[in-house]
């Protein structure tokens, strides 16, 4: 009786699917042609830079393949993690950030959090993509190891984890986002909660690589898998208020009296976010200073070596310090201010990235040893092809916002 009435429900459930799908479904898609045949001449010509910037960087992508990473990036035996695995980082790190503000609303019911969520979502599966292409293009083979990801599995393998939950973490996401398209929203929600628990579980574990990494003592830690979650969530906030100021531009319209709620509350979600970032920042100076030499040595870098610029004027003022001034001094309440807030943070938290990749390994590993094979300080550059590739994650994002507002209309939802 029991299998009986399990098999009703889930013949009823599939049956208002079917239903949503071709009724509901077919409309919205045909009102989201019409949308986007209905854009501007701007429009599209920024569409289009977007979509050749993409085009150009797979061909470095594919050129860098060709001739051997070797030669083409920038990256050493001494410092083999570059430019490539910060932009990756600061990719997966603001989708996870997306993926917890969205969830605020649309999983935990916070009502202020509710207009956000639908483009909340959209963007997040946009950046692990993102993310998940810059990548690929720094693994020499990534068919293979994609493929003996799932046939030879390493449950030993940080790595390893990290690939596998934020593969099953994109696809909780894709799945919310369809059933939120299909206004199914309380299938969203579960799919959004297992989206948003394997996110933080591949987010936290992506942190323990750093912080498990005895030989790399800038890293080691307990604190880097805490650092990351509160740094996504800092990435989030600044996202979300961007690409929703750019997104009602985009489609010409006014900001309704919801989503300056939303944004309002954002904007002191992010303010609160920086202040613990620069909590932990200040402790990472002061506990540095007292480390082990080789660490010693990367603090001493980032504060009055080489690169001082990045961390004091991008990581610390533009990222941190000036953001949160300005969101102070507006009362949360002025969305242009808090756009150009979060446009600051944006390119800080690349450079927060880009620094805490570099250096953890511009220390010689043998510093502490007294061998002298090394200069103090390792350098690196990136490499054109690099850069490239680089620029074509952020064209990949650039390109599928712009797409997304005008196919899915601005993400308008009636989430409760």
């Amino acid at each position: 009786m029991a299998n009986n009435t399990r098999s009703i429900k889930a013949t009823s459930l599939l049956g208002g699917l079917v239903r949503s799908f071709n009724g509901d479904v077919l409309t919205e898609w045909q009102k989201s042609l019409t949308g986007f045949l209905s854009g501007n001449r701007s429009f599209y010509i920024t569409l289009g830079i977007g979509f050749l910037i993409v085009y150009a960087a797979a061909i470095a992508g594919f050129d860098a393949m060709r001739i051997g990473y070797r030669h083409a990036y920038g990256i050493t035996r001494e410092i083999p993690w570059g430019i490539l695995i910060s932009t990756y980082i600061f990719f997966v790190v603001t989708s996870t950030g997306l993926c917890i503000v969205s969830s605020i609303g649309h999983v935990f019911g916070v009502k202020a959090f509710m207009p956000i969520a639908q483009r909340a979502v959209f963007l997040s599966i946009v950046t692990i993509f993102a993310g998940f292409t810059v990548i690929f293009f720094d693994i020499e083979n990534p068919f293979r190891m994609a493929l003996y990801n799932v046939i030879s599995p390493n449950l030993t393998s940080n790595i390893w984890w990290m690939g596998t939950l934020y593969g099953a973490y994109m696809l909780f996401m894709a799945v919310e986002f369809g059933f939120i398209l299909l206004k199914r929203h309380r299938l969203a929600m579960y799919a959004g909660l297992a989206g948003l628990i394997s996110g933080i579980s591949a987010h936290s574990n992506l942190g323990a690589i750093f912080g498990m990494l005895h030989s790399r003592e800038y890293w080691f830690g307990p604190y880097m898998p805490i650092y990351f979650i509160a740094s996504a969530m800092m990435s989030g906030c600044a996202t979300i208020i961007f690409f929703t100021w750019l997104g009602y531009r985009v489609n010409n319209e006014r900001v309704d009296r919801p989503m300056e709620r939303a944004m309002e509350v954002v904007a002191k979600l992010s303010a609160l976010m920086i202040a613990v970032l620069l909590f932990f920042t200040t402790w990472k100076i002061l506990t540095g200073l007292v480390g082990a030499p080789g660490k010693v040595e990367a603090i001493k870098a980032m504060l009055f070596g080489p690169y001082a610029i990045n961390f004091w004027v991008f990581e610390v003022a533009l990222g941190m310090v000036i953001p949160f001034i300005i969101l102070l001094r507006s009362g949360f309440r002025n969305l242009n201010a808090a756009f150009l807030a979060s446009a600051m943070m944006i390119v800080g938290i690349f450079f927060m990235r880009y620094d805490l990749v570099l250096l953890g390994q511009v220390v010689p590993a043998y510093h502490e040893l007294g061998v002298r094979e090394f200069p103090s300080i390792l350098r690196y550059m990136p490499s054109f092809h690099e850069i490239a590739i680089t620029v074509g994650g952020m064209g990949i994002v650039g390109a599928a916002f712009l797409l997304g507002e005008k196919v899915f209309q601005g993400h308008k939802s009636d989430i409760h």
